[in-house]
């Protein structure tokens, strides 16, 4: 399928599917949406607990990397360690990450060669993003994870159920129910109906929350 980079409504870059109708981030701003929904709304819920000291996050997408380069912004000054796992079946192109200006939008002090590293690091292994960021890509679909209790947050950054609607079902959300940590929590841009009935039935507690510009809700759940 064609693929092209866009502008998005706050400045930064993203990739357009036009046989879908489809982004890989929110046109009203692909940045915006993601501190919104993964940092605003899922990280610092967690930073929030008591003697939090370390955090475990799966990424359900990691396509630009977009999503683990502000949890980065988000520690960056900060006493935490973050081991990071990404997982995505179809890796972006190289052709294509280098015309995203994520890193220059950013604007901190290392930036561009955070989000190189992001990149030209291995798959299926650990590797030291920063001093408190470790990142582990895998490439595989996401109904092969069979992780258990090992995540305190997970980003579920999949393409829209209206074009991927395999990926949003209750066997996908048992997956993550089961990787989850107690009192584990999922965040995702979603605010379907269905997305939030498929979560309930697994087990998960559901929030609806204020979603990012353009969007009206996006929800949380938690393993409780």
């Amino acid at each position: 399928m064609k693929r092209e980079i866009i502008t998005t409504g706050d400045g930064s870059s993203t990739i357009h599917i036009p046989e879908w109708n489809e982004q890989y981030h929110s046109k009203h701003g692909a940045i915006q949406e993601a501190r919104h929904v993964f940092i605003e709304m899922g990280l610092k819920k967690i930073l929030e607990r008591d003697n939090c000291k370390e955090i475990s996050i799966l990424e359900i997408g990691f396509g630009t990397g977009l999503n683990a380069m502000v949890t980065w912004e988000a520690i960056e000054a900060k006493e935490i360690f973050i081991n990071y796992t990404g997982v995505e079946a179809y890796p972006v192109a190289v052709e294509e990450i280098i015309q995203l200006n994520f890193a220059e939008e950013i604007k901190l002090e290392n930036s561009k060669a955070i989000f190189n590293k992001l990149h030209v690091t291995s798959w299926e292994e650990a590797n030291k993003i920063s001093e408190n960021l470790t990142l582990t890509k895998q490439q595989k679909f996401f109904h092969q994870i069979e992780d258990v209790d090992t995540y305190d947050l997970i980003y579920f950054d999949a393409f829209g159920a209206r074009v991927q609607p395999d990926l949003w079902t209750v066997e996908i959300f048992e997956k993550m129910f089961k990787a989850t940590k107690q009192d584990g929590i999922l965040v995702t841009y979603a605010a379907k109906g269905s997305v939030r009935r498929a979560m309930l039935e697994v087990g998960y507690k559901v929030e609806r929350l204020q979603g990012p510009p353009g969007k009206r809700e996006m929800l949380r759940a938690t393993k409780v």
